[in-house]
């Protein structure tokens, strides 16, 4: 008898939901896009059309201008990064016209990748930010080994920290029970179906 309320308690346990509290982690469909490298930028500065550029970024994260040379651009959105080139071309062009202007014009840096038991297991591209769900959908879906239930986000922390780990149970954000839990996935996560 004992036996038995112990599997059903262990049974029990293991069907529990997840308690975490998505709505602590970043969203990228809700905030302004980050410069990576691969993606193309172009500055211009209004009335100095020479001062301007198209760049691919670097992979060392960097493009290079006329005049202020090297410019660290990978973590930055573009109003940041209009704000540090508008400062350094300060010291050149006295000219209070001269506006700064960025646009990214090709995101080649949001990459993700889907692992364990999908149909397609791969590194993936996308030119919008996109959910748990769609990155799944995007591996074409749970293989029959996998577990809906036991999916994780495996997301890289900054200043060498261990990766964050993120349960989702992924029945229960199809079926609407959680849809909180199907977060953006940001650039360099890991999808993982057990």
């Amino acid at each position: 008898m004992n036996r038995l309320l112990l599997a059903l308690a262990v049974v029990s346990v293991g069907c529990a939901p997840i308690t975490y509290d998505y709505s602590k982690e970043p969203d990228p469909r809700r905030t302004e896009y980050v410069i990576g490298p691969s993606d193309r930028v172009r500055i211009s500065v209004w009335k100095n059309g020479d001062l301007g550029v198209e760049a691919v970024v670097r992979p060392d994260g960097i493009i290079t201008m006329q005049l202020i040379g090297d410019v660290q651009v990978s973590g930055m959105t573009p109003t940041e990064l209009r704000k540090e080139v508008q400062k350094r071309l300060a010291s050149y062009v006295r000219d209070e016209s001269a506006v700064v202007t960025v646009a990214v014009t090709d995101c080649n840096n949001y990459r993700f990748s889907v692992a364990g038991n999908v149909e397609r297991a791969s590194v993936f591209n996308s030119r919008y930010p996109i959910t748990v769900a769609e990155a799944i959908a995007l591996a074409g879906g749970i293989n029959k080994f996998g577990s809906p239930r036991n999916v994780v986000v495996i997301r890289q922390q900054p200043n060498g920290q261990p990766p964050k780990r993120i349960p989702i149970d992924f029945r229960r954000v199809v079926s609407g029970e959680q849809p909180e839990a199907n977060i953006g996935i940001l650039a360099g996560d890991t999808v993982f179906v057990n």
